[in-house]
């Protein structure tokens, strides 16, 4: 099945993806506890920093469908043109990857997906 999403350059979903992942882990903390802010900052980097989302990632692929899994797979395989201070080639670009993900899912309105992927974040982290 084609759809308008699997038109758009991997990093263009990676873009949108980025800014759902970050609400949801950013929503996610606010509704665990009510922190300082620099604590809930704190909390916040530790689960988005290219490192950790290319562990979530790699912890996902075996959850992923063969469509979901192929979107992967073009947002790692992309090439940003920056590189991240906090951590290898190979994470950066396993991280955009898991955003490319998420901003597709997103586009095409999967919600129920995403929170199903961020669940499965959630329980790496925090063993919930």
């Amino acid at each position: 099945m084609h759809n308008k999403t699997d038109e758009y350059s991997p990093l263009t979903l990676a873009f949108v993806g980025d800014g759902v992942y970050d609400l949801l882990v950013r929503s996610y903390l606010v509704r665990q506890a009510n922190r300082p802010v620099g604590e809930l900052n704190n909390s916040k980097v530790s689960m988005v920093n290219c490192r950790s989302q290319a562990q979530f990632a790699a912890r996902l692929m075996p959850s992923l469908t063969e469509k979901e899994l192929s979107v992967y797979k073009r947002g790692r395989n992309a090439a940003p043109k920056s590189v991240a201070k906090n951590g290898t080639v190979a994470e950066y670009h396993s991280a955009t990857g898991l955003e490319c993900l998420f901003g597709y899912l997103y586009l095409n309105g999967e919600q129920a997906r995403i929170e199903q992927l961020f669940e499965m974040i959630v329980g790496l982290v925090f063993g919930a």
